[in-house]
Formats: C-alpha cells, structure tokens, sequence
C-alpha cells in the first residue's frame, strides 16, 4: 500500500538496539561511604534519631507523654518502631525504641 503524499515511508526501517546517543557513563561509586557521614550537598540537615529504654510499667501512652507533653501521640512512637513492635500494646522492659521529632502543627 503506497503512503499518502508528504507521508514519510518508514516501511523499510529495522528494528535494532544502535544508538548515536553517546555510551552511558559509568556509575559513580559509593563503596567508601558510612553511614551517617556529613553531606557537602545543600540538603537540609537530618534531624537526630532519639531514642528511649522501655522501663517496667511504660506504654506508648506514657512515653508519648514524657516526650510530647500528650499521650494522644502514642501512635507516631508505633509506627516509627514497626520493625520491632507488631501490637502497641505488647512493649518489653530494655528495648530501645526510636522517637520520631513533633511534627509542628499547622496554623
């Protein structure tokens, strides 16, 4: 079937992985970075981790109420330690949990 007039005829064309696009360069390697090492980018600062030792008697409530001055925050303590608690209500004596910055509040 011919092309209409002014139609480019792309019929002949085969398929292939050549390019005129220079080679990828290679990637930069991060084998000699620590974690927690200072970045020169103009990132913002990464707010440090907090933490706090569950004694005997402690619940999420509580410990929600020492760091925030309300227990209704419980839930941001749980969900920042999901890797270790699977029901916030089962917290141990001795384990370290982290403890996220307030959030602040909208005007």
């Amino acid at each position: 079937m011919a092309n209409p007039p002014g139609k480019p005829d792309f019929s002949n064309v085969q398929g292939g992985s050549a390019s005129s696009a220079p080679p990828p360069a290679a990637k930069a390697d991060f084998g000699n970075v620590q974690a927690g090492s200072a970045s020169t980018a103009s990132a913002p600062a990464a707010t440090p981790v907090q933490t706090y030792t569950v004694a005997k008697g402690d619940t999420l409530s509580k410990i929600s109420k020492h760091f925030y001055g309300s227990a209704n925050h419980w839930n941001e303590i749980y969900q920042a330690n999901r890797d270790q608690l699977s029901n916030p209500d089962l917290i141990k004596p001795g384990q370290v949990l982290k403890i996220p910055a307030a959030k602040a509040k909208n005007p």
